[in-house]
């Protein structure tokens, strides 16, 4: 199963420019009025890890094969979806299947971009998005306990199951996002697969104006505030440059355009890394002749299940998983030089996968 982020907002401030410009297309038609975006719109992209580079350049290696994440753009979402407004439980039901949240906020100043509440004020936009999604999540846990209870009525309901629902509800009825509770890992388990939209991790996106690239906006910093005080990541993008940047497919050219607009690095790179910590994911790598390639796993994963992500016959018939840290990798000049001196360590199936580690595994089935 791959990983995924859905980038959300309010109508109308840069979520489609901004998967345009991160899958390089025009897949997302953007327009300058709501709800042009209806059915979520879904691209894979390239996770740039420098490691990788280096990695194949001492393996000498014919492909270098980098690791994807999946954006889904989802619709805008209005003051009211949880009730349907703006189609809005379609929209809310999108964000289901993703794992994680690209919120983007509107900081910039535009008369000709309509904004849905004729105004730009990014707190009062985060402010709604917020209330949506906890009232969708509210409506979600009524049902859960609803149908908990009928479906134990005469039995004796686990009162753990039943304290948990209770701290929900009480949690979303207090107008609190779920990601601020302190929940143990049983607790997570048994919420997960109900897909609570405010437990997932979530980055706030705020889509500047050009001049605001190096120019103050106090805008941005009433984001970063924020942010500061909910705990979470925020980033800053200016999606109309990055898109025009995206679009230039000689390298060359994007380095001028970058210096031309004093920018120093793309800032998608930075989103994609972003979304990948988001997750919670690391990285390890296989290489040889043929391939370098890099592999994403949750953090904490053991070696047989990093192997799955490879083929699902790797976890099967595990047996061992000779491994190489990034470091030696490189010092050393690849993996002959590192057997010579014994930097290969022999891993079993209870060894979790470290980030940067390069690993060849040994099975039989």
């Amino acid at each position: 199963m791959g990983f995924n982020c859905g980038i959300l907002g309010l109508p109308n401030v840069g979520k489609s420019t901004l998967f345009n410009a991160l899958t390089s297309t025009q897949s997302a038609e953007s327009a300058n009025y709501p709800f042009c975006t209806i059915e979520p719109n879904v691209g894979r992209v390239s996770v740039k890890d420098k490691r990788l580079k280096e990695i194949s350049k001492i393996s000498k290696s014919v492909n270098t094969i980098y690791n994807q994440l999946e954006f889904v753009d989802i619709a805008g979402l209005v003051k009211g979806a949880s009730k349907g407004e703006g189609l809005g439980n379609k929209f809310l039901s999108n964000l289901d299947s993703v794992d994680a949240l690209i919120h983007v906020v509107r900081c910039f100043e535009n008369d000709k971009i309509i904004h849905v509440e004729k105004r730009v004020d990014p707190l009062k936009d985060i402010e709604i998005i917020e209330t949506e999604l906890i009232l969708s999540d509210l409506k979600k846990i009524e049902k859960i306990k609803e149908t908990f209870i009928k479906n134990n009525r005469g039995q004796k309901l686990d009162e753990s199951t039943l304290e948990l629902f209770e701290l929900i509800y009480k949690t979303l009825s207090a107008g609190e996002t779920l990601d601020r509770l302190n929940l143990v890992e049983s607790q997570k388990t048994l919420l997960r697969h109900h897909n609570f939209v405010t437990l997932k991790p979530q980055l706030f996106v705020g889509n500047i104006d050009e001049k605001s690239i190096t120019n103050r906006n106090e805008l941005v910093e009433l984001i970063k505030d924020h942010s500061n005080k909910k705990n979470k990541k925020c980033l800053f993008i200016c999606a109309s440059v990055e898109a025009e940047i995206a679009q230039l497919k000689n390298e060359a050219e994007k380095i001028d355009f970058l210096e031309s607009m004093n920018i120093k690095d793309s800032s998608l790179d930075k989103l994609i890394l972003n979304g990948y910590a988001l997750l919670d994911l690391i990285t390890f790598f296989t290489s040889g002749p043929n391939e370098s390639r890099s592999w994403s796993c949750k953090l904490g994963t053991k070696a047989p299940g990093a192997g799955a992500k490879i083929h699902s016959d790797f976890e099967r018939g595990f047996i061992k998983a000779e491994t190489i840290d990034y470091e030696d990798f490189i010092k050393y000049g690849g993996e002959n030089k590192c057997r010579e001196l014994g930097k290969i360590r022999l891993e079993g199936k209870d060894y979790e996968v470290k980030d940067g580690d390069i690993i060849t595994f040994k099975f039989n089935v």
